[in-house]
């Protein structure tokens, strides 16, 4: 009996401590709370959408097509690359030298980089894609085959490469910066094969996105990028994809409409109907090119134009100002000469400023005799009109500009035929023929100041100079200025150059355009600062997200005030 008591008593206590620890924990459960919080939800895509189509995803093949050139600026690095500022700093390259004869540039790759499919960057690649460039049958820019053929290029040892100039030529530095392609990736492939590869919508690169694979744009409309492990340490997003559009009506209707979350390039004339959204965020800045009205002085133009008085009358009667506002919508800025702000060859004190003046334009053109007859609307000179014709690229934007510009000059008796052309390929072949009197066109300057391509007597015939303007001593200059590595040195020549280039006004520099990138709120965590090139609309990229998600956490503990 006193067995079964003890064990009875036993029992009874370790139910009672039991009890005990469940009120002791439940006491600390009700203790501790919990408090909602908010992050962002992991994973997605972002959607942005632009104009047009891709067709080569390859740097040597890509300048052409504007889609291509954006695309290839995500995948590709070359062994030098523009910074914010636009200076030239290296990229794949750790650092160069130049020798004291100005015709050895010695590079030296960095030995840290990897493709994109793990393969580490050689000396080979570098020499790879520059012996396509350099081989007969390069479809690509034909300026740059003339360059590269012009160039010795030889391994100096596992990580360094030398090139060597026929002649001193600091703008060579310019020419690093087009992207490497992966010589294990491509080995057999030549210059006349090339376009033909799949590797040119199947890119390996090194930059900081990558193309997901087994994808064909030109069927579905569209491309994945992923954004790549060895740039990125981490995203909130899976992936950035692109939808190619028609046209910008039908690419504003799928912005509206919530299917995409981004354009990629807002134009001025679009800017209104996309800022009146109320999901769209815009971000815009300066950007690394302008427009510019060319006259043809060759004996194919309008004899009028060879008249350096006519000229300086056409720039007095526009109103560059009211371009910029009423036409891009304010997304510009008057601009005078051939050199954006940004290069440290640019030099306003040197240039004329054609402020808007239509007085000064109609006493010009009275001197130079050409007037308006009695109930006549044109002016004429010996029974001639003034009637010229404007060359220019059937675009939006363009479109307005000829039609504003018409009505300006129409204001001082000066009729404008208006002579759209629908490709770039139209555009090059009438400007190669002269087959115009202006042309309205749209300049991206190199980041080297070096136009001798443009402006040169040897341009007027191998070259860009569409404007035939034939000025031997502003030639000298700039040839003088491309042999020449030191850019304190250099400076002299170009401001020697402005001076010619003022006098002569054989182009009338109409404003530096600006960039607009719109996207909507529903993606969070977007800051763009700098975006005229397409990498750098994406620096803030590990930041982006798609939503909120809301989870528990154990609340702060709260403090206890001490009596």
């Amino acid at each position: 009996m006193k067995v079964q008591l003890r064990w009875q008593f036993l029992l009874a206590l370790c139910a009672f401590i039991f009890v005990l620890a469940l009120l002791s924990y439940q006491v600390q459960v009700d203790a501790v709370s919990y408090c909602a919080q908010t992050r962002p939800v992991e994973g997605g895509t972002v959607i942005e959408g632009m104009v047009g189509a891709p067709r080569y995803l390859n740097p040597l093949l890509s300048e052409e097509n504007p889609v291509d050139r954006e695309l290839v600026s995500l995948i590709f690095d070359g062994l030098a690359r523009r910074d914010e500022a636009g200076r030239l700093v290296p990229a794949l390259a750790e650092s160069w030298t130049v020798a004291e004869d100005g015709r050895t540039l010695t590079v030296t790759l960095r030995s840290d980089v990897s493709w994109q499919d793990g393969q580490p960057v050689t000396v080979q690649d570098a020499l790879f894609t520059y012996g396509l460039m350099q081989q007969e049958g390069f479809t690509g820019p034909a300026a740059l085959a003339a360059l590269w053929q012009t160039v010795t290029v030889a391994a100096v040892n596992e990580r360094a490469i030398q090139f060597q100039l026929s002649a001193p030529y600091a703008p060579f530095l310019e020419a690093l910066t087009i992207g490497l392609l992966p010589a294990h990736l491509l080995q057999g492939v030549t210059a006349v094969s090339l376009p033909a590869h799949p590797f040119n919508l199947s890119p390996v690169g090194t930059g900081p996105f990558v193309v997901a694979p087994d994808q064909e744009p030109a069927r579905s409309g569209r491309l994945r990028l992923l954004p790549n492990p060895r740039y990125w340490q981490q995203t909130h997003l899976d992936a950035l994809e692109i939808r190619f559009f028609a046209d910008e009506a039908t690419l504003l209707a799928a912005f509206a409409a919530g299917d995409i979350h981004a354009i990629n390039s807002v134009s001025p004339v679009m800017l209104p109907q996309v800022a009146a959204l109320p999901q769209a965020r815009i971000f815009s800045a300066s950007a690394l090119r302008y427009a510019q009205l060319l006259f043809n002085l060759s004996q194919s133009g309008a004899e009028a134009l060879r008249r350096f008085d006519v000229r300086q009358a056409l720039a007095y009667g526009l109103d560059r100002q009211r371009l910029v506002d009423e036409v891009l919508n304010g997304q510009g800025v008057p601009l005078e000469g051939p050199y954006l702000p940004t290069s440290w060859a640019y030099n306003p004190a040197l240039l004329t400023h054609y402020a808007f003046s239509p007085e000064t334009a109609v006493a010009l053109l009275d001197a130079a005799g050409w007037t308006v007859p009695a109930g006549q609307t044109t002016r004429q000179k010996e029974e001639e009109q003034l009637a010229l014709r404007l060359l220019f690229l059937q675009t939006p934007t363009h479109r307005a500009l000829a039609a504003a510009m018409q009505a300006q000059w129409a204001a001082i008796g000066v009729e404008l035929l208006l002579q759209p052309v629908d490709t770039l390929t139209e555009l090059r072949a009438a400007l190669g023929a002269r087959e115009f009197d202006l042309a309205l066109l749209e300049v991206r300057p190199t980041t080297d100041p070096d136009l001798y391509d443009f402006w040169s007597q040897e341009a007027i015939v191998h070259g860009q100079n569409y404007a035939a303007w034939n000025n031997r001593r502003a030639s000298e200059e700039l040839e003088k200025a491309r042999q020449t590595w030191p850019q304190a040195e250099r400076q002299p020549y170009y401001d020697n150059f402005l001076r010619y280039f003022d006098a002569a006004l054989p182009a009338l520099t109409l404003y530096q355009q600006a960039n607009s990138y719109a996207i909507s709120t529903a993606v969070h965590g977007v800051e763009i600062g700098h975006i005229d090139h397409s990498r750098d609309r994406y620096q803030t990229l590990a930041d982006w997200f798609l939503g909120y998600e809301e989870i528990n956490v154990l609340c702060a503990p709260q403090a206890t005030e001490v009596q």
